[in-house]
């Protein structure tokens, strides 16, 4: 049977409930622009495999996934859709909502969004915890990454880069368009980074002008990094380190681990 809560009859999700899962995992991503090699859609995409492959392994449900996120900076090149925060809030609040009022009081918010997708979901996920008695986890892949990211030789987090790219050559490799990848390297700046496994002082992130970012745009079609350095076989052992981890958590909240 699916995992996924949309293919699912309400007989069959009452069935699953009754048999004890009281887990679901919520994947939330962002439409935006990824480069010229990857499509608007790589944020939702990545969270989805993820919580697919654990979902089957870990035995719970995935709901539908939010397919929009916080993009104010992308919006300069065709086909990003950005939500404000309050709004998306709101929506994460309300999906929480309305699972467990039928009974899933572990939820797992997979962010494929980098971390301009966490301040909106951290305050959603509180309000969750205290207005409605649930357990909330936020899983983010950049940050339950750490580990492996250096033994695969990844440059540092920016956008449509060798992780992602990888990821998507693994999992979607008739999306990705290599050929037509741009580098342009993330260059290490004095007191500032974006990149969670980073060790060094640094400013906490806001999200770039679109100024900013019509000068990248221009330059590398909106890549920040070195997507041609990215490999299929390094986005499989990066995509199986994430399941992983994802199982682990969903086993502890299950009281399996």
């Amino acid at each position: 049977m699916s995992v996924w809560l949309q293919n699912l009859s309400w007989e069959e999700a009452g069935a699953r409930l009754k048999a004890g899962e009281d887990v679901v995992i919520i994947p939330v991503g962002s439409t935006e622009q990824h480069g010229r090699h990857l499509p608007l859609g790589t944020d939702t995409m990545v969270a989805t495999f993820i919580a697919e492959d654990a979902a089957v392994k870990a035995g719970c449900l995935v709901a539908p996934p939010v397919w929009y996120g916080w993009s104010p900076h992308h919006m300069v090149l065709p086909g990003t859709v950005t939500i404000r925060p309050e709004v998306l809030i709101e929506l994460l609040y309300d999906v929480i909502d309305s699972l467990q009022q039928h009974g899933f009081k572990k939820i797992v918010v997979i962010n494929g969004h980098r971390i301009v997708n966490i301040p909106w979901m951290q305050i959603a996920a509180e309000r969750a915890q205290r207005l409605l008695g649930v357990k909330v986890v936020l899983f983010d892949p950049a940050y339950m990454s750490k580990e492996i990211v250096s033994r695969l030789d990844f440059g540092s987090v920016g956008h449509a880069e060798e992780i992602e790219t990888s990821h998507m050559m693994h999992k979607k490799p008739e999306l990705v368009r290599l050929e037509k990848a741009e580098s342009n390297p993330v260059h290490k700046t004095p007191l500032y980074s974006v990149d969670p496994s980073y060790t060094g002082d640094t400013l906490c992130y806001v999200p770039s002008t679109r100024e900013h970012m019509r000068i990248q745009a221009e330059k590398s079609g909106g890549t920040g990094g070195e997507p041609g350095k990215s490999s299929a076989e390094k986005g499989e052992l990066y995509h199986k380190h994430l399941v992983e981890n994802l199982v682990r958590v969903i086993s502890s909240l299950q009281g399996k681990a």
